[in-house]
């Protein structure tokens, strides 16, 4: 067999399980913010190629251009200092064609990356169209707290009419982070909130920010996968962060607020982090959520009364097999639930065997009343999580009326012989339950 061959395997187990997120992406509008230091990084080419592939698979991508160093490095060839006011550059008359240059500069850059087409590579037969134009209208910041700002701006709106336009005929949209008045003033602008604002009156399904991390991290060094809006906002008010990821993170905050379903961090110092966060269920970054009504969470003792109601129906139908009230606060560690306005909702267990790096999903239950909002999926999704956790490597379950829903979220049947010894042992054979696995 030749030594390829693994490799080719994980690709094609990489591909298959893909497939869900390019399907839920197609025909999806993404504001993706690409800084100025992204275009100077060391993967800026492994950048465009993922962009050229987003754009194949029929993502509508906006483009949101910085140009932060460039015009840094312009300034500074000239012994001018830049002077910042609350995180705004001050754009004198003087400063503004170096800030333009800088700006034209990285937007030829990117166009002409993006033109790629040559053979032997990710670009071969792309033929992306990219459009930029006076898209972005703005008006001046103005005089604040005797601060006089020049030609620094804020936006006023963006032309989504024009730029919705261009997306239905297949183009993808540059916009730079300059913005025109009606008056034919130029304002340089923040580019995170041309991103912010673009994601916001486009209607966006996503807005992705490059930065240099890979997200958000948590004090013991861990990265956070996913952060609740609210808990996001803690984490700014805490001033922990580096001004890049503060303003990044800021963003997307701003953004998920005010209607945008989600954002995500990731790193531009990742070879592959947008592919790795849209395509994998793991993902690479930090992605940002609105707060919800519910919550997913470990169980605690106080839930057992809710945790009983919700599962005696299941077992007066013999869906479930009965649990006592004392067992569950036994083994009140091994479930998970979904809370929606202090009431449970739905509820799972994970039961670990170790010895054989298996793990047992038991018990999934989801109200009646809240059944066909992806509640069950969030549930599965959570055991799985808790599972690579506990370094398993397989999950089973035992069920005699729902094997298709399982089925149709990666498990297979599979033998009694495959179980762990411990649980062939108390195998019910009266219930005659089928079983089922999944690799994680």
């Amino acid at each position: 067999m030749r030594n390829s061959v693994p490799e080719d395997l994980k690709y094609v187990d990489w591909f298959r399980h893909s497939s869900p997120y390019i399907n839920a992406h197609r025909g999806k509008t993404f504001v993706i913010l690409i800084p100025g230091e992204a275009v100077e990084c060391t993967h800026f080419s492994s950048i465009i190629h993922d962009l050229a592939l987003l754009d194949s698979l029929g993502i509508r991508l906006v483009l949101v251009q910085g140009a932060r160093p460039q015009i840094n490095r312009i300034l500074e060839n000239k012994r001018i200092v830049s002077r910042v006011e609350d995180n705004y550059r001050i754009t004198p008359q003087d400063q503004l064609l170096d800030v333009i240059q800088a700006s034209a500069a990285v937007r030829v850059q990117l166009e002409a990356q993006l033109s790629m087409g040559l053979s032997n590579t990710p670009m071969d037969g792309a033929r992306l169209k990219v459009c930029s134009g006076n898209y972005v209208i703005a008006r001046p910041l103005g005089v604040v707290d005797g601060i006089d700002y020049g030609h620094s701006g804020e936006v006023r709106r963006i032309d989504t009419e024009a730029i919705f336009r261009l997306l239905e005929d297949d183009n993808m949209v540059l916009l730079p982070h300059l913005g025109f008045s009606p008056t034919g003033e130029v304002f340089n602008l923040k580019s995170e909130d041309v991103a912010i604002q673009a994601a916001i009156q486009l209607k966006a399904d996503k807005l992705v920010i490059f930065s240099e991390e890979e997200g958000v991290f948590k004090e013991d060094g861990e990265l956070y996968s996913e952060l609740l809006t609210k808990d996001a906002e803690a984490i700014l008010k805490a001033k922990s962060l580096s001004n890049i990821t503060h303003a990044a993170l800021d963003a997307c905050v701003q953004a998920v607020r005010q209607g945008v379903p989600r954002a995500h961090l990731i790193s531009y110092n990742e070879n592959g982090g947008l592919l790795r966060e849209l395509f994998t269920r793991e993902g690479s970054g930090t992605m940002i959520d609105e707060d919800s009504y519910e919550q997913l969470r470990p169980a605690h003792i106080d839930d057992v009364g809710g945790m009983m109601a919700l599962l005696s129906p299941l077992e007066e139908k013999g869906i479930l097999v009965r649990r006592s009230r004392e067992l569950l606060e036994n083994e009140i560690d091994r479930f998970i639930v979904i809370e929606r306005d202090g009431a449970i909702v739905a509820c799972a267990a994970l039961y670990p065997f170790e010895q054989e790096y298996a793990g047992e999903l038991a018990c999934l239950a989801v109200s009646p009343d809240y059944r066909g909002s992806n509640r069950g999926e969030r549930l599965l999704k959570g055991i799985e999580q808790a599972a690579k956790q506990q370094n398993l490597s397989t999950l089973f379950l035992l069920t005699t009326r729902t094997a298709h829903w399982f089925i149709e979220r990666g498990f297979s049947e599979t033998t009694l012989a495959s179980l762990p010894t411990q649980k062939q042992a108390l195998y019910n054979y009266q219930r005659n339950s089928k079983i089922f696995s999944k690799p994680l």
